[in-house]
C-alpha cells in the first residue's frame, strides 16, 4: 500500500523504514506539516500517516479524500488533532497506537523530579562556568517524601512503582482504582487529600472535559506550600497563567513540564533563530526553578520501535480487510482532548 508520512523528521524515516522491511508497503516521507496546502500531496496514496501536531480539519479530510486516501494513520496514541465526526463523513478510517513504552515516559517524569529537586540543569551550568559554589543547590531526599499521581493508567503505575523503590509514600487518584496499583503500594485518596498532603504532584491522566485546567488557582490553593508540580500528560491539564502566579508566590517551589498547552506552534521545531512570540512560555522560561522539556518523554529507541511496529501492521490490516483492533471511532472521542502522549 502507497502510504504519505507527513511531519517526518529523520528519526521517523529510520524506524519506519526498518520496520518496513517486514511490511512492505510504499513508504513516502515528507518533512512538511499536513494542512490545507499540503494535503494534496497525498494523492495517490491510500493511506496518510500523521503525528500530534498535524491539525486533521474536516477541510482537510475532504481533501484527503478527494486525493483517494482511505486510512488515516495516528502514529501516536492521541487522536485530539483530528475530526472524527468529519473522518466518518468522508470515509476515511483512523487508526492510531494506543500504548507504546509506558517506562519511557514515567523515566522521564522521574528525571524532571529529580533534576529540579537537586538542581542539576543549574549546576550544570555553573560548572562549566567555572563555579563550584554549592549555595542554592541544595536539595531534599526523595525517600519519605509523599508523591501524588494523578492518572494511575499504564504510566502512572510504572511512575508509582518507580517511586515506591525511591522509598516514597505514593498517593493516587484516578476514577478506576485498579488492583495493579494497590499492590504496588498506591494509597487511593480524594483529590483535595491528594493536594493537601503531597510534596509532589505528577499528573498522568488524559486530557478530557473535566481534566481541562485541573491544575487551577482553586486547586492550587488546596496544595501544600513549597509543592513540586510535575506534568508529562497533555499541557492543557494546567492552567498555565495560574501556576505561574502559584510560582511567583512561592505556594509552587518547582515546575517541571514536558507538554504545554499551546506547544502546537512551538514543540519539534528548531526556534533558536527566531524571536518566540508566545509571552506566556517566555514568562515561564524566566523562572530559574521551572524545568521544560519539548515532548519528548516519549523518545526512547523501544517507543519509537513499538510506534512504527504497530502503525505498519494497523496499515497491513486495513489492507488485508482485517478487524482494525486500534481503530478510532467518532463516539469515544472527548471534547477536549484525550489519551496520553
Amino acid at each position: 500500500m502507497k502510504v504519505t508520512f507527513y511531519n517526518t523528521k529523520p528519526y521517523d524515516k529510520q524506524f519506519f523504514t526498518e520496520a518496513n522491511q517486514v511490511q512492505g508497503h510504499q513508504l513516502r516521507f515528507l518533512e512538511v506539516p499536513l494542512n490545507e496546502n499540503t494535503a494534496i500531496l497525498a494523492k495517490g496514496a491510500t493511506a496518510v500517516c500523521v503525528f500530534v501536531n498535524d491539525k486533521v480539519s474536516a477541510s482537510i479530510l475532504r481533501h484527503l479524500a478527494e486525493a483517494g486516501v482511505k486510512l488515516l494513520a495516528l502514529r501516536c496514541a492521541g487522536y485530539n488533532n483530528v475530526d472524527m465526526a468529519a473522518a466518518a463523513q468522508v470515509g476515511i478510517k483512523v487508526v492510531r497506537v494506543p500504548d507504546y513504552s509506558p517506562y519511557a515516559v514515567a523515566e522521564h517524569t522521574l528525571a524532571l523530579i529529580l533534576t529540579l529537586n537537586r538542581k542539576i540543569h543549574r549546576a550544570y551550568n555553573r560548572v562549566r562556568e567555572g563555579n563550584f559554589a554549592l549555595t542554592g543547590l541544595m536539595g531534599f531526599d526523595l525517600h519519605g517524601k509523599t508523591v501524588g499521581l494523578i492518572g494511575l493508567g499504564n504510566i502512572g503505575l510504572v511512575t508509582a512503582r518507580i517511586l515506591k523503590g525511591f522509598g516514597c509514600r505514593v498517593l493516587g487518584y484516578d476514577l478506576y482504582n485498579s488492583p495493579e496499583a494497590a499492590d504496588a503500594g498506591v494509597e487511593f485518596v480524594a483529590l483535595e487529600e491528594l493536594y493537601a498532603q503531597s510534596d509532589i504532584i505528577s499528573l498522568h491522566c488524559p486530557l478530557t472535559p473535566q481534566t481541562f485546567h485541573l491544575i487551577n488557582e482553586e486547586s492550587i490553593a488546596q496544595m501544600k506550600d513549597g509543592v513540586m508540580l510535575i506534568n508529562t500528560s497533555r499541557g492543557a491539564i494546567i492552567n498555565t497563567q495560574a501556576v505561574t502566579r502559584g510560582l511567583k508566590s512561592g505556594k509552587i517551589k518547582s515546575l517541571g513540564i514536558d507538554v504545554y498547552e499551546d506547544e502546537g506552534d512551538l514543540f519539534y521545531e528548531d526556534l533558536s533563530g527566531r524571536v518566540i512570540q508566545d509571552d506566556v512560555f517566555m514568562r515561564l522560561l524566566s523562572f530559574n526553578n521551572v524545568l521544560i522539556t519539548g515532548h519528548q518523554a516519549f523518545f526512547t529507541e523501544e517507543a519509537l520501535y513499538t510506534i512504527a511496529q504497530v502503525t505498519l501492521k494497523n496499515i497491513t490490516g486495513f489492507e488485508q480487510g482485517q478487524p482494525l483492533r486500534n481503530e478510532v471511532f467518532p463516539s469515544f472521542l472527548p471534547n477536549v482532548e484525550n489519551m496520553l502522549n
